[in-house]
């Protein structure tokens, strides 16, 4: 059982405090937190249970901010988190985005948001779907009719269908003109690549998200061609996780619009989509700096919005840097970034310049890790590929489609 849940900015300021028992939890666990993470940076900041000399403590770390919760009863770990997990997207979903002066602005509907979520301390209500059936979510006619009305609360009057059946993730009288599903495929690719060229590791993380409107209480089947490579699955509360262990396949009554039905990993992949190749030459107090990027094309698929983002070491006093392709950029934290775009098909691109090391430096010591990012359309990397898609108990015809994209996730090639 939860007692509190607290908001931290980067900076140690409570944005948000919500007392969900009787027991009233003093904000001093904040400051008792915040200095364990001042002096703990990267370690602290990792654990997501935390003993303190009164209080059990669960946090997650999204976008900047800390979402802290804490307990002094026995209760599972992994359920504490798993809610503040749900309690940052449906957040995010809102707001779109998640930050602190979004909270400022949004207070009302957080706090409307964690009383429908959190009952006493034990999870309630946490699908998005009905939740936004409960409480509307902030746009410019709810502001304006707040100021007019003056009332801010944008809860609803009735409960929704769902609260009273037995499928408590889908609105009970859903009735839609033209029956339709969508599925896409959405993956991050993680990737190190070592200075010899060596690929030492390569990884998907994907997620199957589904758009379904659907009239009455469908009953959907989703199978892949190999789903013996998923590794790490983790389905939403519709799926039928007994089909899964036994015939592989994803049998569930879907929410009513859009959510995520599974997420999952592919591990040990053997290529990446593109190769970045650096170059680094130093003598005499300057360093030649060469990369060449291309793509491997193996997917037929055309590659787009690769960016090449590296940190300059801090012994670098100037650096000229020119690309055959794309735009380089040096920030005032002496970040570059090289936007390719599109790789063309009849050239490679390639950025080259000089730098020049500080007084008294003949030679590069520390040598910069470059970040790749890009994205591709119509091909998941992990190789996972949908079968088919059926509809029980509904005994009309329906629309599917089929997408999928991919992206870099943690991309890095050291030099």
């Amino acid at each position: 059982m939860l007692q509190c849940i607290f908001l931290l900015s980067d900076s140690g300021e409570v944005i948000l405090e919500k007392q969900l028992t009787a027991h009233r939890v003093d904000r001093s666990i904040c400051a008792w937190f915040w200095q364990q993470s001042i002096s703990k940076p990267h370690s602290f900041r990792q654990l997501p249970v935390i003993a303190s000399p009164t209080h059990y403590l669960f946090q997650v770390f999204r976008d900047g901010i800390t979402i802290l919760a804490c307990t002094q009863v026995e209760m599972p770990p992994l359920m504490a988190i798993e809610f503040l997990c749900r309690v940052a997207d449906v957040l995010n979903d809102y707001l779109g985005g998640l930050n602190e002066d979004l909270i400022k602005d949004n207070f009302v509907i957080v706090y409307e948001l964690l009383d429908e979520m959190i009952d006493n301390g034990f999870p309630l209500t946490t699908e998005p779907n009905i939740l936004q059936d409960m409480i509307a979510p902030p746009n410019i006619v709810s502001k304006v009719l707040s100021v007019v009305t003056g009332s801010s609360s944008n809860v609803s009057d009735t409960l929704p269908g769902a609260t009273a059946s037995g499928v408590p993730w889908r609105t009970a009288d859903a009735k839609y003109a033209q029956n339709e599903v969508y599925v896409d495929l959405a993956e991050e690719m993680d990737a190190t690549i070592n200075r010899d060229g060596a690929l030492m590791k390569c990884e998907v993380y994907g997620q199957v998200k589904v758009n379904s409107h659907i009239t009455g209480v469908p009953d959907l089947t989703l199978s892949f061609t190999n789903p013996s490579i998923l590794d790490q699955v983790r389905f939403h509360p519709c799926v039928r996780f007994r089909q899964w262990e036994s015939l592989q396949v994803l049998s569930f009554v879907p929410p009513d619009g859009q959510f995520k039905l599974m997420s999952y990993r592919v591990r040990k992949l053997k290529s990446t989509p593109i190769y970045v190749k650096p170059q680094l030459t130093s003598n005499g107090g300057t360093c030649r700096l060469n990369v060449m990027v291309g793509s491997r094309n193996d997917h037929g698929k055309i590659v787009d919005l690769v960016t090449v983002q590296f940190q300059l070491p801090s012994c670098i006093l100037s650096a000229d840097l020119t690309s055959n392709h794309g735009t380089v950029n040096i920030l005032a934290d002496k970040t570059c970034i090289w936007n390719i775009g599109r790789i063309p098909k009849d050239k490679a691109p390639s950025m080259s310049g000089t730098l020049v090391l500080e007084t008294g430096l003949k030679r590069l010591h520390v040598f910069p890790t470059f970040r790749v990012g890009f994205k591709m359309m119509g091909v998941a990397l992990s190789g996972l590929k949908i079968d088919k898609l059926d509809l029980k108990t509904v005994p009309y015809r329906f629309y599917k489609g089929f997408r999928a994209v991919s992206r870099a996730g943690e991309f890095e090639v050291r030099s």
